[in-house]
């Protein structure tokens, strides 16, 4: 374990046979909104498995809490459904790869649109006035005060959580879940099925994991595509690349896990692969 991570963990209670805030041990406890509604920044599943995979989702939902921008932060229903607002199908075929790897995972339960878990809190586009050609109205003229609130409600709870179920084990390996839109507005089609990215920093696992879906014949592949998976304060960063723990992001083309089968379909594929894949892997 990390000198900082040994530092963070010595403030909370024990749980169990590890550390976790008593304000976080059940999701849903986070804090209250003006009304008295809960408003929860992250899920837990499989709290209890130990494996070496760590499954995040950062942009698992669309949900606005109640105290922010009205619950919808000014934008019509069909919006809040698009990939602006979180990662289509990404919960869901987390949620069916952690069983079939036997691992836990964390769920963001807040939208993107609120303020982005996986951008650090310097990024510009933390907290997004503008995407895809869509204005967030309730964004729009948001001061520095309630930056700071939605981050101490949201944002840092999320990334705490994280840092304590990856200090679990010194060989913990962090895989993200994300999806991506099949075309952006004004832009070409994307042709990928699966996108793997890294950073530069430490590609081995993602290399690795590249070369083994490219034996998939019926597979469109995305070598750090459709985005560069390089980027300073994001979650891999932080509760990877910094602590030095092996790492990939994994984006699935959100039309092809838009419902549960598809979901479940893509986590039989994937699970089995990613388990040869690390297994072969040097520590």
């Amino acid at each position: 374990m990390s000198w900082w991570a040994g530092r963070f963990m010595a403030q909370f209670p024990l749980r169990g046979n590890w550390r976790f805030p008593r304000a976080w041990h059940k999701p849903g406890n986070a804090h209250s909104d003006d009304r008295g509604l809960p408003v929860t920044a992250y899920h837990i599943i499989n709290e209890d498995r130990n494996t070496r995979w760590l499954l995040t989702c950062d942009h698992a939902t669309n949900r606005v809490p109640a105290d922010v921008g009205g619950g919808d932060l000014g934008l019509d229903a069909a919006d809040m459904a698009r990939h602006i607002a979180y990662d289509v199908g990404a919960a869901g075929l987390t949620r069916a790869l952690a069983d079939r790897l036997g691992a836990t995972a964390i769920l963001s339960d807040f939208s993107r649109l609120v303020i982005d878990p996986n951008r650090g809190e310097e990024d510009p586009t933390l907290l997004m006035k503008l995407y895809d050609g869509t204005i967030i109205p309730a964004n729009r003229y948001v001061d520095a005060a309630e930056t700071e609130r939605r981050l101490g409600a949201l944002h840092r709870p999320y990334h705490a959580a994280m840092a304590l179920l990856a200090a679990r084990r010194d060989d913990t390996v962090i895989l993200a879940i994300h999806s991506f839109t099949c075309c952006l507005q004004g832009r070409p089609p994307r042709p990928w099925h699966v996108g793997v990215l890294y950073s530069h920093l430490d590609a081995r696992l993602s290399r690795a994991l590249i070369a083994r879906l490219m034996a998939e014949t019926d597979l469109c592949i995305g070598d750090n595509e459709p985005y560069n998976g390089h980027l300073p304060g994001d979650a891999i960063d932080r509760h990877a690349l910094q602590p030095g723990r092996h790492n990939t992001l994994v984006e699935l083309r959100n039309d092809l896990i838009g419902t549960k089968a598809q979901q479940t379909a893509w986590a039989d594929r994937l699970a089995p692969i990613l388990t040869e894949v690390l297994g072969a892997l040097a520590p």
